[in-house]
C-alpha cells in the first residue's frame, strides 16, 4: 500500500493543526499506515493538489479538490472528536 500524503491545516498552521496532526499520528500508528503527514496553513493548500490524498482541517474552506476534505473542527469544541476520527480512519483505509 502506497504511503498517503495527509494535509492537516488551519489557519496559521501552527496550534489547531498541530492537535490533529497528532491524533492522526496516534490513528496511524494505531492501525499500521504508513502518512505523509503535512501540517501547513489552509492558504498553502493548493500547492498540494498533485500529491495529497486527503484534507483534515480546522479551518473554513468553500474551494473543491481533487481529493476528499474532512472538517476537524471538533477537535476545537470536543463535540464530535470520535465522529470525526472514524471518518478520518475510514478515508485512511481506501
Amino acid at each position: 500500500m502506497k504511503k498517503k500524503q495527509v494535509l492537516v491545516a488551519c489557519g496559521a498552521g501552527i496550534a489547531t493543526s498541530t492537535v490533529v496532526n497528532g491524533a492522526i499520528e496516534d490513528m496511524a500508528k494505531d492501525n499500521n499506515l504508513k502518512l505523509d503527514l503535512v501540517q501547513i496553513k489552509i492558504a498553502e493548500v493548493g500547492s498540494y493538489v498533485d500529491t495529497a490524498d486527503l484534507l483534515v482541517t480546522t479551518a473554513m474552506t468553500k474551494k473543491e479538490y481533487p481529493f476528499p476534505v474532512i472538517n476537524a473542527r471538533s477537535f476545537l469544541t470536543g463535540i464530535g472528536t470520535e465522529d470525526t476520527k472514524k471518518e478520518i480512519l475510514a478515508e485512511l483505509q481506501k
